[in-house]
């Protein structure tokens, strides 16, 4: 087994390996970093087999076994998530396969924070695991750069002051950041000025569209209310909180669907895996008699405030957006 340790790398370096570990706390861009090393697999062998573990369930597989291959010969490519939160025989299991790993496979483990697991950490920095840190984004500078570099990758510039209005407005999370320029750069053209951003995002002080809709689909009537009352009182357009809230419940559809259906919601249905993730932790809350509901009453309500169903006015349009909100809230909660 290796004993030099390799370096320790920002999300977007590291490199695929037979032994990666992704560390830190913060979850957009430890999704990302397994998003590139999967697609790195997928790149090197189209048809590797993506399995998922979950390091903290005593049912969940061991990695000795998922990355053993199968009778064909397959790739395999392991994710083990929620190591923070590892049961005693999966680490039993990790050091076990240290022993001898197998070259043809590539197993990360996604470890937040904390002090659980530790062993099975230092022993796979030992084996020289290619690490990837994934620290959280605490600083204006940081946030700035990062907000940047999101529209640098999807082709478009966005005025500095523009960025400075984005983060005043949508606050500290990064996956709300991440979501709101993919809303700006689908909804605008051209290059993004302060104007775009304060028409979307002016004012909301944290109560984005994407806030509601969170607070919305984890059932927390009270929280989705008050949001949603907010966000409107403060110029946001009940239009931009039920689309918010459809694309979710789309989102939280297609992952659920992929599920029944055998499926890889990132590989074969091209969601992006931290989306996928955060559809995956919504879900535990629904099922799909209830999802179905959610997502015909938001329709109902998209359809009432175009004025397809005779509301009247900015009040009933208010009032539409409210109670698509609180009908999936409730749902959620029942």
């Amino acid at each position: 087994m290796p004993s030099s340790k390799s370096p320790t790398v920002p999300w977007d370096r590291v490199e695929a390996a037979p032994l990666v570990l992704v560390t830190g706390p913060e979850e957009l861009l430890a999704e990302r970093a397994i998003g590139r090393l999967v697609g790195q697999g997928l790149q090197r062998d189209p048809d590797a087999l993506v399995v998922q573990l979950d390091a903290s369930s005593e049912a969940s597989q061991g990695v000795q076994a998922a990355a053993a291959g199968t009778l064909f010969d397959t790739s395999m490519i392991v994710v083990a998530r929620s190591v923070e939160h590892l049961t005693d025989s999966f680490q039993t299991d990790s050091l076990a396969y240290l022993a001898n790993p197998n070259p043809e496979a590539m197993v990360i483990w996604r470890h937040r924070s904390g002090q659980r697991g530790k062993k099975l950490l230092d022993a796979l920095r030992a084996a020289g695991a290619n690490e990837a840190e994934c620290q959280a984004i605490k600083y204006d500078q940081d946030k700035t750069a990062f907000v940047i570099e999101e529209f640098r990758t999807a082709d478009r510039l966005i005025d500095r002051g523009a960025v400075q209005a984005l983060i005043d407005a949508v606050g500290a999370d990064l996956m709300e950041l991440a979501a709101s320029c993919r809303q700006l750069v689908a909804d605008t053209t051209g290059r993004i000025s302060r104007d775009m951003v304060d028409r979307y995002y002016g004012g909301r002080s944290q109560a984005t569209a994407f806030a509601v809709a969170d607070a919305a689909v984890a059932g927390d009537v009270a929280k989705a209310a008050a949001l949603a009352r907010h966000a409107m009182g403060s110029g946001t357009e009940p239009l931009q909180l039920v689309s918010a809230l459809a694309a979710k419940l789309r989102t939280m559809a297609q992952v659920g669907g992929a599920k029944r259906a055998g499926l890889d919601p990132v590989k074969d249905l091209r969601i992006s895996p931290w989306l996928a993730s955060r559809a995956r932790q919504s879900l535990e809350k629904w099922d799909g008699p209830s999802l179905g509901q959610a997502i015909l009453a938001v329709a109902q309500a998209d359809a009432e405030i175009k004025g397809l169903g005779g509301v009247p006015g900015k009040v009933g349009r208010a009032y539409a957006a409210e109670r698509a909100f609180l009908t999936v809230a409730q749902l959620a909660a029942d």
